[in-house]
C-alpha cells in the first residue's frame, strides 16, 4: 500500500485564552499537539491530539482550520466534530492537509468549538507541526 505513518516531533504547543465566556467564570482551552501525519493518495491526514485541560467534559463539535508555513497559507477548512472529552483527558482528531509535502515547519491554527455545561464555547487553538513531513 502507498500509505505511511510518518509521527513527528511536537515542537511544542500553544493555545490562546477563550473567546466566549459565561458569566464571571472563564474556561482554560483545549490544547492541540500534532502526533503524526498519515499519507493518502489524494491528501495527507495530520493526527492531532486535544486535550481538555478543564472540569468539566467537553463536546468539540467543530474545527475551522489552516495550515500555513510562515505567512502562507498551505491548506484550509472546516471540520464537524461530535467528539466528547472527559475531563483532563485527551482525544485524537484528524484533520486532512490538502497539500503536497512540506519540508518547512507547519503551523495548525484555527477555533475550536466545543460544549460544556451546555454553553458554545470558542477558542483559539494553535500547534506547530513538525519539518520533513512527507
Amino acid at each position: 500500500m502507498a500509505r505511511r505513518l510518518v509521527l513527528l516531533l511536537a515542537f511544542g504547543f500553544a493555545f490562546a485564552g477563550a473567546f466566549a465566556f459565561a458569566g464571571c467564570a472563564t474556561t482554560r482551552s483545549p490544547e492541540l499537539r500534532v502526533l503524526g501525519v498519515h499519507e493518502e493518495p489524494r491528501h495527507e491526514v495530520v493526527f492531532v491530539q486535544v486535550t481538555n485541560p478543564a472540569r468539566l467534559p467537553m463536546r468539540l463539535t467543530k474545527l475551522q482550520y489552516r495550515f500555513a508555513a510562515g505567512r502562507t497559507t498551505i491548506s484550509e477548512g472546516e471540520l464537524e466534530l461530535s467528539r466528547d472529552v472527559p475531563a483532563g483527558e485527551a482525544v485524537v482528531v484528524e484533520v486532512p492537509i490538502h497539500a503536497a509535502a512540506s519540508e518547512a515547519p507547519l503551523t495548525l491554527r484555527g477555533k475550536l468549538t466545543a460544549v460544556t455545561d451546555q454553553i458554545v464555547r470558542i477558542f483559539d487553538v494553535s500547534a506547530e507541526v513538525g519539518p520533513g513531513a512527507k
